[in-house]
């Protein structure tokens, strides 16, 4: 089992615990609607990357560990959800780590399928945000992506550092953790300054 292996399912287990909170301001918090969040967070947006790029089977359905790992996540959250509510900062954390990690993930996988590396870096991003864009328009948020957080754009930054790493040959490993290095420097350093994207329209 590869540290990188591991390091997805508590990427996974994470964004689980994220989207079993993000039900709690709902009217009925159920445990299905708990699951269901907390699956669509943590698969939403490797799925539409694996379907878009005719991956298959589905990394979920070829591992059922993913499975477990979300189902710990909920299970986790209904016992210590009040604890967990105090640890907002370390959730953010966690959560910034699995952005990276899947942005990663989801690049590398796009460009082993032999797209054109423009279509990878979309395709990192994509794994790392859509589940947590699903999971905001379920629980009727404002998507993050749409809010004033650095998110997809240090997921970007990092898919590009990650092909820039990979054409000078840096070794895989050392690639992988740099890229995502740059993510999550980014995304930290956004909310300590309050970095933000210049609006559109002014």
């Amino acid at each position: 089992m590869s540290i990188q292996y591991i390091l997805e399912i508590i990427g996974t287990f994470a964004f689980a615990i994220s989207g079993a909170l993000a039900v709690k301001d709902l009217q009925n918090p159920d445990w299905f609607a708990a699951l269901f969040t907390a699956f669509i967070s943590s698969i939403g947006g490797g799925t539409l990357r694996d379907i878009l790029l005719g991956s298959y089977p589905l990394v979920w359905i070829s591992d059922i560990t993913i499975i477990y790992a979300i189902l710990a996540g909920v299970l986790a959250t209904f016992v210590f959800f009040k604890f967990l509510l105090r640890l907002r900062k370390t959730l953010f954390l966690f959560d910034t780590f699995g952005i990276a990690l899947f942005t990663i993930v989801g690049t590398e996988k796009a460009l082993h399928l032999g797209v054109k590396p423009e279509i990878a870096v979309i395709m990192g991003v994509f794994s790392a945000t859509m589940g947590g864009v699903i999971r905001d328009v379920m629980t009727n948020e404002i998507p993050i992506i749409y809010r004033k957080e650095v998110n997809a754009t240090a997921c970007l930054a990092g898919a590009c550092s990650y092909l820039i790493f990979n054409d000078l040959g840096m070794e895989r490993n050392t690639a992988f953790i740099s890229a995502s290095l740059v993510i999550i420097v980014i995304r930290l350093l956004a909310v300590k300054f309050e970095w933000s994207i210049p609006r559109f329209f002014r």
